[in-house]
């Protein structure tokens, strides 16, 4: 999937003749409010600010076949930037939404423009309602006000972002609503450079412009998917470079399936022409002479003291801070791209993945291991424009390598042991900030499962079960994690959900390995009593069960979400090792028992066994099932090829022991 993940990738500057809009591309994250302080499609721009988006607040799966069908439709849209070597900025905004039909009112009555009271400064046009008859209906003084950042909550040195905040009135089924604004960077930063990220809201686009006007010394590079670029014109010393884009209703979202930007439109803009270039304004920008302060050094030698292995001592830097520092979860790019000094951040014990990597890479540097700062995308991105930027769809993460130890690290994701990582940082290219080479971080690493589920039905009352999962490899911790934070009574709710989610009634209690500890297996162990296991008369289904929720069944049953897939999906494997035993009353005679299952295909192998032992009275059922992707992402077309494999699994995952009371 790394069609653009390598430095060597060509390139378009903006002044090559129109048509790369067909440029190959990457992945969306939509963020959960309407913000027009940048496009009206998840847009980040460094150079023009630090961020923000508008996201789709719709399920992307309800869309619908008309864009007078969809809820919301983007009217116009224009926004026009004008950039000085400095790095002063001007952009100016006008868009309009629709509400097409009552679902999409909510979506356009109040919408938000990001900016960074710091260094910006806004200035509103026009905010007015357009009534279905055409009458406009400016909005009221009392209606606009500014609110903090809501992800900056708690966090003092993230409080610089705002949101001027715009409510509307007297907006219906057929209303649109219209903001119009200027916003003025009031501080110059990142001189001589811009760079600016579109990704579609997926939302039906009647008319959008993108314009870009630069010194003619500043050449903007390009990497467009669906976004027609007009011929650049230079006069007097500037360029004007123009993007039009329009689109109908978007095919839904197939679950599982990769982000949009993978396979779909976006534009990135940049006057840096490569990754190497990015990467050293990024270097610049974090050099901090605080890392070798002596608070610093002295903290990660008290919590090395016993350790005298690099590894050993990289593992307890690695779990101090993912413990003792609050990760502030802005994504990179909405703020300055450069971590707070690395002794503020100790003091305050909180930080964004900037912060994160900074503090991290200077306790590591004081007990004498190497590491380096590294660029990607956090997510369901897989790939990276060919021109370098921030954005939901390029660059909005930072993580760590240790090139001795030959491993990444991220800090910022609670419930991931040393040695792993998070799967939405995975399997994708990632920018060494030192070297500013382009890497790549794993693209599988372990998994194992193991359950076992005993089921009592032999004996006088209730039927009683007994069921064990042991998790190791990259699970193991997030599991751990899960049970180390929750609270008794989400313990106990735990337990009788996963019953629950088994197909199964009763009362469960759950009981786990040792959870504080950071890495090694975890084990969980659920037991109770079952209501109605079997049935005293009549006949009996029972579950052919080898694991309860989590095991084989659901993982196939995900896989299956869609029966069939457009889109890239991703397919992360593992291996599963599980055996269910069931002890039936004297009194049932089987009928039924399922037949052996064997599935051997390209990437999964499954076997399943049934056994009756008549004297015991006891079925036993084993399942193993070990699937090798070999990569995170997998092609409609290996779906298609795999369905019937996946299909004949789910079939003997869900396969009943068929039993009937006897002389009744």
């Amino acid at each position: 999937m790394c069609a653009s993940c390598g430095s060597n990738r060509p390139r378009r500057r903006v002044t090559l003749a129109p048509g790369n809009e067909r440029a190959e591309s990457f992945d969306v994250v939509l963020f959960p409010s309407r913000w027009t302080g940048r496009l009206l499609a998840c847009a980040i721009a460094i150079g023009a600010g630090a961020g923000a988006a508008v996201a789709d607040v719709r399920d992307p799966g309800n869309a619908l076949d008309t864009g007078t069908d969809a809820p919301v439709t983007i009217v116009s849209d224009v926004h026009e930037f004008v950039i000085q070597h400095d790095g002063s900025l001007d952009e100016h905004d006008d868009s309009t939404l629709r509400a097409n039909n009552a679902s999409g009112i909510d979506a356009v009555a109040q919408r938000y423009v990001w900016f960074d009271k710091n260094l910006e400064k806004v200035d509103l046009l026009a905010a007015e309602t357009i009534d279905r008859d055409g009458v406009a209906h400016p909005v009221g003084a009392d209606g606009i006000r500014d609110v903090q950042e809501p992800r900056s909550a708690g966090a003092p040195t993230f409080q610089d972002g705002l949101l001027r905040t715009v409510v509307f009135p007297g907006v219906e089924a057929g209303s649109s609503t219209r903001v119009a604004f200027r916003k003025t960077r009031t501080k110059p930063v990142n001189r001589g450079y811009f760079g600016y990220t579109v990704e579609p809201s997926r939302e039906p686009v009647g008319s959008q412009r993108l314009i870009f006007d630069v010194p003619a010394d500043m050449p903007l590079y390009a990497d467009a998917r669906g976004y027609v670029a007009l011929p650049p014109v230079t006069a007097n010393g500037r360029t004007r470079y123009e993007f039009d884009y329009r689109h109908g209703p978007y095919d839904r979202i197939e679950n599982g399936a990769v982000g949009y930007a993978t396979y779909g439109d976006r534009l990135v803009v940049s006057t840096l022409p490569d990754y190497a270039a990015f990467a050293v304004r990024y270097r610049n920008a974090a050099v901090d002479p605080g890392t070798d302060d002596p608070a610093v050094a002295q903290l990660a030698h008290t919590l090395t003291a016993d350790a005298a292995d690099p590894r050993d001592k990289a593992r307890i830097l690695y779990d101090w801070v993912q413990a003792n520092i609050r990760y502030v979860g802005l994504f990179l790019g909405e703020t300055a791209a450069a971590p707070h000094r690395v002794t503020d951040i100790l003091r305050n014990r909180y930080g964004d993945c900037k912060d994160h990597v900074a503090l991290f890479g200077a306790l590591l540097a004081a007990v004498g291991i190497r590491s380096e700062p590294v660029l990607l995308n956090l997510g369901s991105v897989y790939t990276l424009p060919s021109v370098p930027g921030y954005g939901s769809g390029a660059i909005n993460h930072a993580i760590t390598w240790l090139p001795d130890l030959a491993l990444y690290a991220d800090t910022t994701t609670a419930g991931i042991a040393f040695g792993y990582l998070p799967p939405i940082v995975m399997d994708r290219p990632a920018l060494l900030v030192d070297t500013g080479v382009l890497s790549r971080t794993p693209a599988t690493q372990p998994r194992g499962r193991i359950a076992r589920v005993e089921i009592d039905a032999a004996g006088p009352g209730a039927t009683r079960f007994h069921a064990y999962v042991e998790d190791d490899g990259w699970t193991a911790e997030l599991e751990r994690n899960l049970f180390r934070r929750a609270t008794p009574d989400l313990i106990a709710q735990l337990a009788n959900d996963r019953l629950r989610q088994s197909g199964l009634r009763g009362r469960a209690q759950l009981s786990t390995s040792d959870r504080r500890v950071t890495d090694g297996p975890f084990d969980v162990t659920v037991s109770g009593t079952l209501d109605h296991f079997v049935w005293p008369d009549g006949t009996t289904a029972l579950p052919a069960l080898s694991s309860l929720t989590g095991g084989i069944a659901t993982q196939v049953e995900r896989w299956l979400a869609e029966p069939v897939r457009t889109q890239p999906w991703g397919c992360i494997g593992g291996t599963f090792d599980e055996t269910g035993q069931i002890a039936l009353p004297a009194d049932v005679a089987v009928t039924d028992l399922p037949a052996d299952t064997a599935v051997h295909d390209r990437f999964i192998d499954f076997t399943s066994h049934y056994v009756f032992d008549a004297a015991a009275r006891v079925v036993q059922v084993t399942r193993r099932m070990t699937a090798d992707f070999g990569r995170q992402v997998c092609t409609p077309d290996e779906f298609t090829a795999l369905r019937a494999s996946l299909e004949h699994i789910e079939r003997d995952t869900q396969a009943q022991i068929v039993v009937r009371a006897k002389g009744r």
